[in-house]
């Protein structure tokens, strides 16, 4: 017998929370019920997918093939359920769209496949551009729309409306002494080794919320590769605050990465549209609008977002 959906969820939860307790408070299920449900899964595939540890659970090698997988199958539901009330569109003409660098790598995959079935006769340009650029050609009516990090767009010829909100947490190796604690804050993050990710306006955002803390980070590495970062953390080099959007429970090559709040104030990375606010648009551009408006809406039930207003 296969898997059930609610299965794969559970698992999947407990892998990304890294505990039973965290992943039934996150699936509104007991406890006794949240380790059933992993007890069955794993009688069914006939495997262990998790090992036990002093701060909760690490995935087996067999728990990291298998969730791979099992986020796929749960991401491709959800696409079903949300292509179900999306009927295909029949809007012409051409329209232009960038998005910014965080956005093409952990965002379009999955928006480009659902904009393709529901626009398949609209002539969509969808390009990558630095904020700057993006801004430029808004203001320059070279470009329609853009998905940005919405947290520092400051023109006021631009319309902004913000989509989700994804906050940051600390992300650490599971032995890392900062992962034992409940929350951590600034101060004591400042004592570790830090791994500063250089992408779209992520460190000017991260210098910002560190002087209000009235402290100065220095980092001990900083790329501008998120894989280098999961990588470095999750072998116990050092340790980053970033965004739930951008969270796996597992490096490359399959080491654990945990997360845990932060005591003092962080802002949350926050995805939205922006557009031109003197610019004379299209009726496509409403139509495409208000399909992005429903797409992020969807995607802020994962646990990595919440839904912007």
């Amino acid at each position: 017998m296969l898997p059930s959906t609610r299965q794969l969820q559970h698992f999947i939860a407990i892998a990304e929370t890294g505990q039973v307790s965290k992943a039934a408070l996150l699936c509104h299920v007991t406890q006794s019920s949240m380790t059933a449900s992993l007890k069955n899964l794993e009688e069914q595939l006939g495997a262990s997918l998790f090992t036990r540890h002093h701060g909760g659970v690490r995935l087996t090698e067999e728990g990291v093939r298998f969730l791979r997988h099992a986020q796929k199958v749960n991401a491709a539901l959800r696409e079903a359920v949300f292509s179900v009330s999306e009927r295909p569109s029949y809007a012409t003409g051409p329209l232009s769209m960038a998005v910014t660098e965080t956005i093409s790598a952990y965002v379009l995959a999955p928006l480009m496949v659902s904009l393709k079935q529901r626009f398949d006769h609209l002539e969509l340009n969808v390009v990558e551009l630095s904020r700057e650029k993006i801004v430029q050609k808004l203001l320059a009516n070279e470009l329609d729309l853009a998905i940005v990090l919405a947290s520092n767009l400051a023109p006021s010829e631009l319309q902004c409306q913000t989509l989700v909100r994804s906050p940051r947490h600390l992300w650490g190796h599971p032995d890392h002494p900062l992962m034992s604690m409940d929350r951590v804050t600034l101060s004591q993050l400042a004592d570790h080794a830090y791994v500063l990710l250089d992408m779209d306006d992520h460190v000017t955002t991260v210098e910002k919320y560190w002087a209000e803390a009235g402290l100065r980070l220095t980092p001990h590495y900083r790329t501008t590769s998120i894989e280098a970062v999961r990588s470095l953390v999750a072998s116990g080099y050092g340790v980053a605050v970033l965004s739930d959007l951008v969270y796996k429970p597992w490096s490359l090559d399959g080491q654990r990465i945990m997360r845990r709040p932060l005591a003092d104030p962080v802002p949350s990375m926050d995805v939205g549209l922006a557009w031109a606010k003197a610019r004379a648009q299209a009726p496509a551009f409403f139509e495409l609008k208000s399909f992005l408006e429903k797409w992020f809406k969807s995607s802020g039930e994962h646990p990595g977002f919440r839904a912007g207003p």
